[in-house]
């Protein structure tokens, strides 16, 4: 193999690994035909996240958890125009119905 192709390989194999467990769970829940798409990885929430980030990090000192929760609101609210929809949204009630049910069972096994 040349170098090229062990390295491309070992970047597939991570970038794999790294949405494994996402697009396993959404298998176990029955839902990945429908929304596989876009939650089989996190980047839709590392991506909020390192926005988030950007608005906030300065500040070193919160007075309270108020206005933490403030700066994050104002945060997510100015970014919310840059982020995409999920792509088949309308299936997501399936997901809530779906965690619900799997909730449901770890209670009844407890």
């Amino acid at each position: 193999m040349r170098a090229e192709q062990v390295l491309l390989n070992a970047s597939a194999a991570a970038s794999l690994d790294e949405g494994l467990e996402e697009t396993l769970t959404l298998h176990r829940l029955g839902i990945f035909q429908e929304l596989g798409t876009s939650l089989k990885t996190t980047n839709a929430l590392e991506s909020i996240h390192a926005r988030v980030e950007s608005r906030t990090a300065k500040v070193d000192h919160w007075r309270n958890s108020e206005q933490k929760q403030r700066w994050l609101a104002t945060a997510l609210l100015d970014l919310e125009p840059r982020l995409r929809r999920i792509r088949n949204y309308r299936a997501l009630p399936l997901l809530r119905e779906a965690l619900r049910r799997q909730l449901e069972t770890k209670k009844a096994a407890a």
